[in-house]
């Protein structure tokens, strides 16, 4: 199993490698097509193809270094590097985003003449590129909030691509040049769009807030339901990383059941696995009698 487990991370990697080969080859080709034929959205969609490529290479390097083990200085493991690097490529868009936003601003106040057909080749061939990027990266986003978020900048550099092709397609058939800025900021707009909510997962993560899907409420609840507990005080609920949930809190119970506290905190624990899927939980027991002053329900 842990064999298996290994191969797959390692053939994971290898797919990423190559979709950081490829995207780096397309930045260079749309770059050089932006300025010689004078497309600002081009240009932009080269920016975004970039970006990808950096945020993966990060993704990388973050997916290596949360493979390391706990130790003796860092307790929790390093899992959280993924974190930090979603935190990083997601900044790194929205500042992307509103400087594109500029530029296209810019330029309906000072139009830039663009040669449409050197646009619609050098999209196109983007277009296939962004294709092969989401496919390399399709399986992996399922598990991976950074190679998620990859993959969703593929798709959006794919449908930058088609925006892109109807811009010189226009510019060709009508001369509007005006359409080459207007679909730079639909790219950004989309850029923005889909960094903005992503970020947020990220800084809840590092910043160890209650899961959106965990109702803190309804677990004292059915804590309290299980035979024994009368009061459950000081709780905290944090993501370890993205898929696993820890628990912390001080159960109080009767004084005649302190003997049965083994049995409570088994039940108690179950209920927390079964029902909210967090299987690392470290319970405090208190007898009624002896409960700590300062019974804070979250917190200390």
């Amino acid at each position: 199993m842990a064999h298996q487990h290994l191969h797959n991370e390692q053939a994971g990697d290898k797919r990423i490698w190559w979709a950081i080969a490829v995207n780096l080859v397309l930045t260079v080709a749309q770059i050089a097509g932006g300025i010689v034929s004078g497309s600002l959205s081009l240009v932009a969609d080269a920016i975004h193809n970039l970006s990808d490529a950096i945020s993966m290479a990060i993704a990388y390097v973050a997916r290596r270094i949360a493979r390391r083990p706990a130790n003796e200085a860092w307790t929790f493991g390093y899992v959280r590097a993924e974190m930090i690097a979603a935190l990083i490529n997601y900044t790194t868009l929205i500042v992307i985003g509103l400087y594109l936003v500029y530029e296209a601003i810019f330029r309906f106040f000072e139009p830039q003449p663009v040669q449409g057909w050197t646009v619609v080749i050098i999209a196109a061939v983007a277009l296939v590129v962004d294709t092969i990027t989401a496919m390399l990266t399709y399986s992996l986003s399922k598990s991976s909030m950074n190679i998620r978020a990859a993959f969703l900048h593929n798709v959006s550099d794919a449908l930058g691509s088609v925006a892109v092709i109807i811009a010189g397609t226009v510019i060709i058939l009508y001369d509007w040049v005006f359409v080459d800025p207007l679909i730079t900021l639909m790219i950004a707009g989309y850029i923005l769009w889909q960094a903005f909510p992503e970020i947020g997962g990220a800084i809840r993560i590092l910043m160890s807030a209650t899961p959106r899907n965990i109702d803190p409420q309804e677990i004292i609840s059915k804590s309290s339901a299980i035979t024994g507990v009368i009061g459950i005080h000081h709780l905290h609920i944090w993501p370890i990383d993205e898929h696993r949930v820890s628990l912390e809190a001080h159960v109080v119970i009767e004084d005649h059941l302190m003997n049965q506290s083994e049995e409570i905190k088994n039940d108690l624990k179950n209920m927390l696995d079964k029902e909210f899927l967090i299987n690392h939980s470290t319970l405090e027991v208190e007898s009624r009698s002896n409960e700590c002053g300062d019974g804070k329900i979250y917190g200390h």
